[in-house]
């Protein structure tokens, strides 16, 4: 597609004589790994590379050339807002398990990053792969979607390794996409669907007051004698 500034990928080519070997490197578009080899002891390889694109031309991989979205956030980012018609298999998901461990991780991160940031404790979807090929063919074109941009990019290598020919994602995640470039559905734009816990309330103020709230409550909790001293110096009302 012209002008999209779509990144590009090698082609080389080689080729053996009594003279020795020469090389030639081309560029091409959408390239896809397929070794193979060619009459009089050439050699062809191909490599293929995740397109990375902004969200106009997001919306025109849909509209114009098809391609199927792929939602890959957590099932709380999604509900909050998702673009209309895509499918939803998420990188990660809730990691329930309860070794000793786990628990004391996810003891951590609900007490912090779950109570500060909103975001749940996860674990990689072991099932990713063989879910989206469940339900879009490898030979599809697929735009993977999340909230900054890193999931998707991760995603989008794994599906390209399990053999998707055309893969793209929006540089930067839905966090860059202005309200109404997508149809959406939720309660939230697709920009805001990232935002929750503490960090939502407005102000530096109430910033700092959810930071000291939560280190008090860490100390709370990992400290417990040493917080009740701390109570008992406290003049009584």
């Amino acid at each position: 597609m012209a002008g999209t500034g779509f990144h590009t990928s090698c082609l080389s080519l080689s080729s053996s004589s009594n003279l020795g070997t020469c090389w030639l490197v081309l560029k091409t578009h959408n390239a896809r790994a397929l070794p193979g080899k060619l009459p009089g002891r050439r050699s062809l390889t191909l490599k293929a590379e995740v397109k990375f694109v902004n969200a106009e031309q997001a919306k025109e991989l849909i509209a114009v050339d098809g391609y199927s979205v792929l939602d890959v956030r957590d099932i709380t980012q999604f509900e909050r807002a998702h673009i209309k018609s895509c499918y939803h298999v998420p990188l990660f998901v809730e990691n329930k398990d309860n070794d000793p461990g786990t628990i004391i991780k996810r003891t951590l991160h609900n007490n912090f990053s779950g109570l500060f940031y909103g975001l749940p404790f996860t674990k990689p979807n072991p099932e990713f792969v063989q879910s989206v090929k469940s339900q879009i063919p490898p030979e599809s074109k697929v735009l993977v979607v999340c909230q900054e941009g890193l999931r998707s990019t991760a995603a989008a290598d794994r599906l390209e390794k399990a053999g998707f020919e055309d893969v793209a994602c929006i540089t930067s995640g839905l966090q860059s996409v202005k309200p109404g470039t997508f149809d959406t559905v939720g309660s939230k734009e697709l920009q805001d669907a990232g935002k929750a816990g503490l960090v939502t309330i407005q102000g530096k103020i109430s910033t700092v007051l959810g930071t000291v709230l939560v280190c008090a409550y860490l100390f709370i909790t990992f400290f417990p004698d040493q917080a009740e001293k701390l109570f008992q110096l406290v003049p009584a009302g």
